[in-house]
C-alpha cells in the first residue's frame, strides 16, 4: 500500500514541488532534475515520511535542502552551455564615464551648494535636514540646490557633453 500512497502523492504534488523547484533553481530543467532526485530519495524512506504530521512539508523540505546543497557545490562554477542567450548588457564604460562627469561638475559648484547637492540626492536629506547640517534656513537650501541644478544643467543646454574648468 506504501506505494500505491506514494504514486498518489506524486500526481497530486509534483505539479507543485516542480513550480517550488522552478523557483529555487530558475531553470525548468534544473528544477526537474531536483524533483526527481528529491522524490527518489523520498521513496526510499516513504513509510517513514508518510507517517509524518505532513508528508508534503517533510518532501518540500528535503527539497530546500538538496537544492542549498546543490548550490554548495555548484557555486563559482561555470557550466559550458550549447546555446548561449542573446541578452543585451549596458556598456559598463558608459556607466563609469558618466559617474566621472558628474564627479567633475560637482567639483566645479561652490562649496555650499555641492554640500546642498550631495545632502540631499546621495544622503537622501530633507531640506529640514541639510538645513540643520549646514546651519542655514531652508530657503537657503532650496536656493542653493535650485542653483546648483541650473549650473549643472547649463552643458545639457548648451548641447555639450561635458564642462570644461575655467
Amino acid at each position: 500500500m506504501s506505494d500505491e500512497t506514494f504514486r498518489e502523492f506524486v500526481v497530486a504534488r509534483g505539479p507543485d514541488l516542480t513550480r517550488m523547484a522552478t523557483l529555487l533553481c530558475r531553470d525548468r530543467s534544473d528544477a526537474e532534475d531536483l524533483v526527481q532526485d528529491t522524490l527518489a530519495s523520498a521513496y526510499a524512506s516513504w513509510r517513514r515520511i508518510e507517517a509524518a504530521a505532513s508528508p508534503e512539508a517533510y518532501v518540500r523540505r528535503m527539497l530546500v535542502n538538496r537544492h542549498v546543497s546543490w548550490w554548495r557545490r555548484h557555486r563559482g562554477r561555470v557550466e559550458p552551455r550549447a546555446d548561449v542567450p542573446d541578452v543585451a548588457t549596458a556598456d559598463p564604460t558608459d556607466a563609469t564615464a558618466n559617474a566621472d562627469a558628474v564627479r567633475r561638475m560637482l567639483r566645479e559648484l561652490p562649496p555650499r551648494q555641492r554640500a546642498a547637492v550631495v545632502l540631499r540626492y546621495y544622503a537622501d536629506y530633507s531640506d529640514n535636514q541639510i538645513a540643520e547640517t549646514l546651519s542655514c534656513t531652508e530657503q537657503t537650501v532650496r536656493s542653493q540646490i535650485s542653483r546648483a541644478l541650473a549650473s549643472l544643467r547649463e552643458p545639457a543646454q548648451d548641447g555639450l557633453t561635458e564642462r570644461t574648468p575655467s
